[in-house]
C-alpha cells in the first residue's frame, strides 16, 4: 500500500468525545502524541505552486500536468492573500464543459477551509476528518498563504519524526554501551541504588524493570537483561513482603560482570537452607490472598543467576548477592550494535 493513501476520513480519533483518563492517556500511542506535538509547518509542503485570478483553466490543466499535483491555491498578486482553490474536480467539470479557455474564478472554490501554521497537526487532522478535503492550505499569521498540507504530507511528517525519535534513541544506546569503553580506570563499574519499602505493592517490579531497561540501554543481549530482571523481581519482592522496614539492591555493572545485593535489617531468616526449598514461604495469609508467597523466589533467583550467596540472621536482617558472569557477546558497556546492523550482518553471513 502507497503510504500517501492512508485514509485520515475512516480513521477518526479513537478518544473523539472521551475524557482522557489516566489509563486511556497510557495507551496513546507514540504517532497520536506526535500530533499534538507536532506543528503544522513542520510537517506541511512550502514550495507551493500557485495562480492568479486572471489565467486561464489551460493554466491550470498545464500546471497540474507538469507539477504531477491536484490542487492549486488561487493567489492575488498584490497582497498574496489566498482567494480560492482550483481542484481536479474542478478541471474535469472545465473539461466536460470543453470550456479550458475560460478565466479560472468560473470553476475555482471561494468556501475555503484553512489551517494556520503555528496550529498542531492535530487541528489539521481533525478538519480532513469533517470535510473529507485531500488537502488544506495554510496560512501564516498574518493570513498569507504559505503552504499546502496533504494527508500524504501529515504521513510522511510522523513517518520522519517517528525516524528522529528512533535515531535519537540509537544515539543513546550508544553512549550508555560505550561507557566503559570511554573511561580509563583501572576498573569501572557503574553502581544503581534502589530504596524498597516494605508492603508497597503499588511500586512492586519498579526497580526491577528500571535495571532491566539500563542493561538494554548499555548493549546487553536480551536473555541476560531478562535473567537479571527476573531475579532483581525476586529479590525485591521479597523485600516488599518478607521485611520489617523495607530494604535496599544495588546493582553493580562491570563489563564481565553484573553484581546484585540486596539486604534488609529485619527479621531474619531462621534456617536459610529449609527457605531455599521449592515451595516453601513464611508468607502470612494476607499476603497469599495478594496472590504472592508462593515460596518460588529463592529458587527463581538460583535458577537466573550463575552465582548466588543468601545470609541471614533473626533479628538483624538478611543480606542476598546475586553474580551474572558475562563472556562473548554478554559483555555490557563495550560496543552496541544497532538492529540494522545486526539484521545486516546476518543477511551478509
Amino acid at each position: 500500500m502507497n503510504i500517501r493513501d492512508t485514509n485520515f476520513d475512516q480513521s477518526p480519533s479513537r478518544f473523539k468525545g472521551k475524557i482522557i483518563t489516566d489509563e486511556m492517556a497510557g495507551s496513546i500511542t507514540r504517532v497520536e502524541e506526535l500530533a499534538y506535538i507536532l506543528k503544522i509547518s513542520e510537517v506541511m509542503s512550502s514550495q507551493v505552486k500557485t495562480l492568479n485570478p486572471h489565467n486561464t483553466m489551460q493554466d491550470v490543466l498545464e500546471c497540474m500536468r507538469e507539477n504531477r499535483i491536484s490542487g492549486i491555491p488561487i493567489v492575488d498578486q498584490e497582497n498574496q492573500s489566498l482567494i480560492g482553490m482550483v481542484s481536479t474536480e474542478d478541471l474535469i467539470r472545465c473539461l466536460a464543459n470543453q470550456d479550458v479557455q475560460s478565466n479560472l474564478q468560473k470553476y475555482m472554490s471561494t468556501r475555503l477551509v484553512t489551517v494556520n501554521s503555528f496550529d498542531h497537526l492535530t487541528e489539521a487532522l481533525k478538519l480532513f476528518a469533517k470535510t473529507g478535503l485531500g488537502r488544506l492550505p495554510v496560512l501564516d499569521e498574518k493570513g498569507a498563504l504559505t503552504g499546502i498540507l496533504t494527508k500524504g504530507d501529515v504521513t510522511y511528517g510522523l513517518l520522519r519524526a517517528l525516524q528522529h525519535d528512533y535515531q535519537e534513541e540509537e544515539v543513546r544506546i550508544y553512549r550508555a554501551s560505550h561507557l566503559f569503553e570511554d573511561i580509563e580506570s583501572d576498573r569501572t563499574s557503574l553502581i544503581l541504588r534502589y530504596t524498597i519499602q516494605h508492603f508497597d505493592f503499588t511500586n512492586g517490579g519498579a526497580a526491577s524493570s528500571k535495571i532491566k531497561r539500563a542493561l538494554l540501554r548499555m548493549g546487553a543481549n536480551a536473555q541476560l537483561a531478562r535473567r537479571v530482571g527476573i531475579g532483581t523481581y525476586e529479590a525485591e519482592m521479597n523485600l516488599i513482603i518478607h521485611t520489617t522496614n523495607g530494604g535496599s539492591i544495588h546493582v553493580e555493572i562491570e563489563p564481565h560482570q553484573i553484581a546484585v545485593y540486596a539486604w534488609d535489617d529485619g527479621p531474619g531468616i531462621a534456617d536459610v537452607q529449609l527457605a531455599m526449598q521449592p515451595g516453601y514461604s513464611t508468607a502470612t495469609e494476607e499476603i497469599r490472598e495478594l496472590g504472592f508467597g508462593a515460596g518460588m523466589g529463592l529458587t527463581n533467583i538460583s535458577r537466573c543467576a550463575d552465582e548466588m550467596d543468601l545470609r541471614s540472621e533473626l533479628g538483624k536482617g538478611t543480606h542476598l548477592t546475586m553474580k551474572f558472569l558475562l563472556t562473548g557477546e554478554d559483555v555490557v558497556g563495550e560496543g552496541y550494535t544497532s538492529k540494522t546492523k545486526k539484521e545486516s550482518s546476518k543477511n551478509d553471513a
